[in-house]
């Protein structure tokens, strides 16, 4: 489950977990207490910010893989360079791209509570955001619709591949 935040990675990627049987990581709890605190102070993530924490994500995503378990994966997965870190954890890696319209995102973002990603730094992921191109095979989501029809349509096209 990719995009910027805001998107609905962490709702939209537990409750398809959920409807599938298998289980659901959180890309956001894998990140440092330095990157949190980078993030909480509004400072954009670099890449080299960024390189331990997509490591640990591919570990899990191989982990996963080993054990012959399914598991999504929520994680922003801004560029192309990230993720292909990811598929190399797994590389039977599918990729489901939540992308909404700005204002919507921001409009959620303000509306957050308890959560460290201020909605300033909505700007930077959008201008890091290398959306996934056709050879990476994504299933692409408007992320403004309900979570409810994405996940509905989300397992509806999981049992199907």
């Amino acid at each position: 489950m990719m995009g910027v935040a805001g998107a609905g990675k962490t709702l939209i990627g537990a409750r398809f977990a959920d409807a599938l049987g298998i289980a659901f990581a959180d890309g956001d709890a894998f990140h440092s207490p330095a990157s949190v605190a980078k993030m909480a102070a509004g400072v954009p993530l670099t890449d080299a910010d960024r390189a331990g924490w997509l490591a640990a994500l591919a570990g899990r995503l191989a982990e996963a893989r080993r054990h012959g378990e399914g598991l999504v994966l929520a994680c922003s997965a801004l560029r192309r360079a990230y993720r292909d870190v990811l598929r190399g954890g797994d590389p039977g890696l599918q990729l489901v791209f939540l992308a909404g319209p700005e204002a919507l995102i921001a409009r959620r973002l303000a509306a957050r509570t308890g959560h460290y990603m201020p909605a300033s730094l909505l700007a930077s992921q959008l201008a890091t955001l290398e959306p996934p191109s056709p050879d990476e095979s994504p299933w692409t989501v408007d992320s403004s619709e309900s979570p409810e029809a994405i996940v509905v349509r989300l397992v509806a096209r999981a049992r199907a591949a």
